[in-house]
């Protein structure tokens, strides 16, 4: 529960910058959108270093190894700030790439203004990523939830402050967005930093923090980069989705933003739900318990599976009504945003379950430390599968976003079918224990 709530508070951080740039402006919304889909798109690759933590320290603390532990998260951080340092280079420039990929001059414009300032948070949103997943290891989830809500909060309160220029602080508008989203980051890495080495001195994780070690570093190496080329393969099918819907209008583009939101925000429940399973899974590993690996699968699947299904219902019931509360009444897009918006909603119920399968199957294969093949199964159900099918279905069937979305729900569809088959039929079994060192 912690690790759910956590998530959805984080989410919230994001959730307040579509609304309140919404109520600000729409192509405002719009650049944020795609800028802030570059940004995670990169970022989720750097992730799956951080992710690579969770496994790999659960199964030693499960061994009651602390020095593994640390030698584990160690490296997790260090590989982090090198991806970081290097992934931050080119979005310097983010117009000429924006304007590359045929998006809407003004919004490419905006959309560059915003990336100059996010880009500065890659190090410590990485470093806050391994941090998590450390202590998740751990089952330490409560700060986790804690620290997340508190910069939730604070990013609520500069965004009503910088955004809309009020409390006699300057109007700022998207600038005020992106100072509020580095100012929160930079706040959980103190945090969550304090906590460590108050409440779990034992692991001494940043001592002599220089001192590298080369055989964990690869270990943790081989596990996570599967981990982030598979991240990138679901997120980049949603990034491809957000560069074609740009193809098609900006008002169209500021809809997706608003239903990816949407989505996103249960999505946030199943990935709670996920890190439980990768953490479970992982101490099973060390355990090699079987038994108790085939129960939480049974167990996480089927809580992730009524939540999708409470969800679905949720979004066919009132799409436009929930589509309502991040367009301005006064905006003169708002009917044509509504429409949209609420018909994307509708698709987005139809693919929640699959969706909650694929992530939940996810979750379990990175407990057991099985992500080479799950990455190409991912690539294939979303590059070769999904996207296609989405092109064809917006632009050669012409139906516009709704095809486009119909080919996201085919993508995760098949991803799900192959994931969950290789968990039960494979990864389920546990022989020989995969242990670090």
């Amino acid at each position: 529960m912690p690790l759910i709530l956590s998530n959805l508070a984080q989410f919230a951080i994001n959730m307040t910058d579509a609304l309140m740039l919404g109520w600000y402006d729409v192509t405002a919304l719009a650049a944020s959108t795609i800028a802030g889909t570059m940004f995670f798109i990169i970022f989720i690759v750097g992730a799956g270093f951080a992710q690579a933590v969770t496994p790999l320290a659960a199964a030693a603390a499960e061994d009651d190894d602390d020095v593994q532990v640390r030698r584990v998260t160690r490296m997790g951080l260090w590989l982090s700030i090198i991806y970081a340092a290097v992934v931050m280079i080119p979005l310097f420039w983010t117009e000429d790439i924006l304007l590359a990929m045929r998006q809407d001059p003004e919004v490419a414009a905006l959309a560059h203004i915003y990336m100059q300032i996010i880009l500065w948070q890659m190090v410590p949103a990485l470093i806050v990523m391994t941090m998590k997943s450390f202590l998740a290891a751990l089952e330490h989830t409560a700060i986790i939830l804690w620290a997340t809500i508190g910069a939730a909060l604070l990013n609520a309160v500069i965004n009503y402050a910088l955004i809309f220029g009020n409390w006699g602080a300057p109007e700022l508008g998207i600038r005020g967005a992106a100072i509020a989203s580095v100012t929160v980051v930079l706040l959980s890495v103190v945090i969550l930093g304090i906590y460590t080495l108050r409440v779990l001195p034992q692991y001494q994780l940043f001592k002599n923090f220089w001192r590298s070690d080369s055989e964990v570093m690869k270990r943790v190496f081989v596990l996570g980069w599967p981990i982030g080329l598979t991240s990138l393969a679901e997120g980049g099918l949603f990034s491809a989705s957000a560069v074609m819907m740009g193809w098609i209008g900006a008002v169209e583009l500021a809809a997706h933003g608003i239903a990816i939101q949407l989505a996103s925000l249960a999505f946030m429940v199943h990935l709670g739900f996920n890190q439980a399973a990768t953490v479970r899974a992982g101490r099973a590993l060390g355990r090699r318990d079987e038994s108790s690996l085939r129960r939480g699968g049974v167990t996480v699947i089927g809580m992730s599976l009524i939540f999708a299904v409470l969800t679905s219902i949720v979004f066919m019931s009132m799409p436009q009504t929930l589509v309502s509360f991040f367009v301005d009444h006064d905006e003169p897009e708002r009917v044509a945003l509504l429409q949209i918006g609420g018909t994307l909603v509708i698709v987005a119920a139809i693919f929640q379950v699959v969706d909650s399968l694929q992530v939940i199957a996810l979750g379990l294969l990175r407990g057991v430390q099985d992500t080479a093949v799950p990455m190409v199964m991912a690539a294939v159900s979303y590059w070769v599968i999904g996207l296609p099918a989405s092109y064809v279905l917006a632009f050669t069937f012409d139906f516009g976003p709704a095809g486009l979305w119909f080919g996201l729900v085919i993508g995760l569809c098949v991803a799900a079918v192959l994931l969950l088959h290789r968990f039960w039929v494979g990864a389920v079994h546990i022989r020989p224990p995969l242990t670090v060192g």
